[in-house]
């Protein structure tokens, strides 16, 4: 993983060259204070100052700076300065005014690299941002390092992030925090997580599904639940996928991999919460054992669920996970799953669909989410659509006739195993970008993640 905390330092007057910030409205007035020779540069290298653009200005000898367009210098946002991380040579560099304050953070992902598998031996090296910001650096390195775990969990293939690898990567990121994992598996996952189970049985043994629970925090602070839908690989199951949607599918534990980093991201700063995570590990394969369509499942909670459809999985191991999440009580439950297709047609890729029992936490994390610029788009838990997931054999359906509503109904399945007066977030996220941004490469990315760390800042006293 890279380093975030080799890429941001304390400005000290070390040797950097300067990043000059100028607005497109302001770009006249700034050449008027220029030599010729900087002009004659500036206008050859077409820099109009629009956010995003940059170009190289001349210095004395061999130095040289650097001039970018930004959409406001009074309010840098999180990818004003992603792209000069991403294009300019290796050394060290300052903002000639200002701090970078929000900005630093796409300093650092964009030298986000995912190179498990392959090196990449024309990259440049380091870009150092130097700010005189100094209480705001590890807070910063601790994001980009919650967001690079993200994004190197759900970059990695299936056979390499089983459910023992999800395990792995839980306790890894407990050592670093002290806090304690247990981990279910076997008969009593069968017993006491039957679902989990269901889904899981047909993997090999060395993918077999388990529950995996970390715990941290002061016993007698406000209990706070994360959730995870960890389904390693989805093939669909008997109802199985067509190759087009399975290529993914090594991104359906995309939920586990945001619940993990925002565990970890409470843990580093010390957020006075009784942490409660949770990922619901398993793999939907096929063999002779596997759930069938039309097969009834018992629950951890008690209900009986009809199996609709074997690739509508993903609530499954949800609900058993949910049910032992509200046993324990907790003050506010949040999962993340990369749940339906159907999130993806209403609201696209960069959108998380969020839905909630509660209108002022959906509300302030909303509000808070497009502060940030991780955004959250809320759609409604609508009980009028519940009858969709009626069965005539068994308590609930898990999956809906029609396919009408597809994200809501499965919010609506999810809901029927939350205690009815614990708040309650469900982020129907897709954990992963189809093309690139500054900062924001394709492939696995945090989506959601941030908004959600916000929010726990905010309501339990740290707002960092």
């Amino acid at each position: 993983m890279t380093e975030f905390s080799d890429l941001l330092k304390a400005d000290n007057q070390q040797p950097a060259r300067s990043i000059h910030l100028v607005e497109t409205r302001g770009v006249e007035a700034w050449l008027s204070t220029q030599p010729d020779r900087v002009r004659a540069l500036v206008a050859a290298q077409r820099f109009k100052g629009k956010a995003g653009e940059q170009a190289i200005l001349p210095g004395d000898g061999d130095e040289w700076s650097v001039v970018a367009g930004v959409a406001s210098k009074d309010a840098l946002g999180p990818w004003c300065l992603a792209r000069l991380a991403e294009t300019l040579p290796e050394g060290c560099y300052r903002l000639a005014e200002g701090t970078p304050g929000a900005a630093a953070l796409g300093w650092l992902t964009a030298q986000y690299r995912f190179d498990r598998y392959r090196k990449d031996e024309a990259s440049a090296g380091p870009r150092i941002l130097l700010t005189g910001g100094v209480a705001q650096i590890d807070p910063v390195v601790q994001l980009a390092t919650a967001v690079a775990l993200v994004r190197d969990l759900v970059n990695t293939p299936a056979a390499d992030m089983g459910p023992p690898d999800l395990e792995a990567a839980v306790e890894k990121v407990a050592r670093s925090f002290g806090a304690a994992v247990s981990v279910t598996r076997g008969d009593a996952l069968e017993q006491g997580y039957p679902m989990i189970h269901a889904v899981g049985k047909a993997a090999d043994k060395g993918f077999a599904p388990r529950l995996i629970e970390l715990t941290w925090g002061d016993p007698a602070h406000p209990r706070v639940a994360l959730v995870g839908k960890g389904i390693c690989f989805d093939s669909g199951g008997l109802d199985i996928k067509p190759s087009s949607g399975m290529r993914l599918m090594k991104k359906d534990m995309g939920g586990a991999a945001h619940a993990l980093g925002l565990a970890q991201l409470v843990m580093a700063a010390r957020l006075p919460v009784r942490l409660h995570l949770l990922i619901a590990a398993a793999e939907n394969a096929i063999s002779g054992n596997a759930f069938r369509p039309g097969d009834i499942l018992r629950t951890r909670k008690g209900l009986t669920v009809e199996i609709g459809n074997t690739d509508a999985e993903g609530r499954l191991v949800l609900g058993d996970a949910l049910t032992r999440a509200g046993e324990e009580k907790p003050e506010l439950l949040i999962d993340f799953a990369t749940l339906t297709g159907a999130a993806r047609v209403a609201v696209g890729p960069d959108l998380p669909a969020l839905f909630a029992n509660d209108d002022g936490v959906a509300a302030e994390m909303a509000t808070l989410g497009a502060e940030i610029d991780d955004p959250t788009w809320r759609l409604p838990l609508w009980d009028g659509y519940a009858d969709m997931l009626k069965s005539d054999v068994a308590d609930i359906n898990n999956a809906g006739e029609g396919g009408f509503a597809g994200a809501i109904t499965a919010a609506l399945f999810l809901k029927r195993f939350v205690p009815e007066d614990t708040p309650w977030l469900h982020l129907d996220t897709f954990a992963w970008r189809p093309s690139g941004k500054p900062g924001q490469p394709k492939g696995g990315e945090a989506l959601g993640m941030r908004a959600a760390f916000r929010l726990l800042q905010r309501r339990y006293g740290r707002d960092g």
